[in-house]
């Protein structure tokens, strides 16, 4: 009898272990500062909600090697202004991706400020984080479409998220390309290379309007979840790296 409990606890034991595996903790923030409009709101709620379900996304997501991805997602604007979207939530299915994806179409918008407060975002997020510390793998993803103009400056939390072992990627969002006074909207992606993304291949997607969002998120998600990027936490030495696109 005590063979048999020992064997049938031994079958439990990968069961379990898999269940409580991480390889990945990724934290999605999405600004809705008031520079972003109703369209513009929707295309980026939907946007990253096609993008989570998009087959290559998906596959990558649900066959990470190591363990389950585990998601989070906030919206925010203001110093004071986050919401979160989704808590953190183990991707061990396809219907729990769909379930994500859900609650980013349904869910009410925030009530919204006219700043952008990047590093109380990042700061936000770091808190978030650092309930994932179990995780090698920690990577938070911020999207933004203006400078910082309130709050604690990007670059002082971006040494937070470095000593934490965090990547920080982003998805810059370049409203103004077509500015005549440039200097009135400075280039969003120099700003965010010198002041928000860190870590060993952390990079920045450029995107000029809401209208490429959706494909820049796809592309964005499978450069930061396949393992050929990076499989170990990240020290405080690497090189980071601007992408462009959308300009056809």
């Amino acid at each position: 009898m005590l063979r048999l409990v020992a064997l049938s606890l031994l079958c439990l034991m990968p069961v379990a272990a898999k269940a409580q595996s991480c390889a990945h903790a990724l934290v999605l923030g999405l600004d809705v500062s008031l520079s972003v409009d109703a369209q513009d709101f929707a295309l980026q709620r939907q946007g990253l909600a096609n993008a989570l379900l998009d087959p290559d996304v998906a596959d990558t997501i649900l066959h990470m090697p190591g363990g389950d991805v585990e998601l989070a997602v906030y919206e925010w604007s203001g110093e004071f202004d986050q919401v979160l979207l989704v808590d953190w939530t183990i991707i061990d299915s396809q219907a729990t991706l769909l379930s994500v994806a859900n609650a980013l179409r349904t869910q009410p918008p925030m009530d919204r400020t006219g700043r952008t407060a990047i590093g109380a975002s990042m700061l936000f997020a770091l808190e978030l984080i650092r309930q994932r510390s179990h995780c090698p793998r920690l990577t938070l993803d911020i999207s933004g479409d203006g400078p910082s103009n309130q709050g604690p400056p990007p670059e002082l939390i971006r040494a937070q998220m470095e000593a934490a072992g965090v990547i920080v990627n982003a998805l810059v969002i370049e409203n103004n390309f077509n500015d005549p006074e440039p200097s009135v909207s400075p280039p969003l992606g120099p700003y965010y290379h010198e002041k928000v993304i860190t870590g060993p291949a952390a990079f920045a997607e450029l995107i000029f309007g809401f209208e490429n969002y959706e494909e820049a998120m796809r592309r964005k998600l499978l450069r930061e979840l396949r393992p050929a990027i990076a499989k170990d936490r990240p020290g405080l030495s690497g090189r980071s790296s601007v992408q462009q696109a959308g300009l056809d």
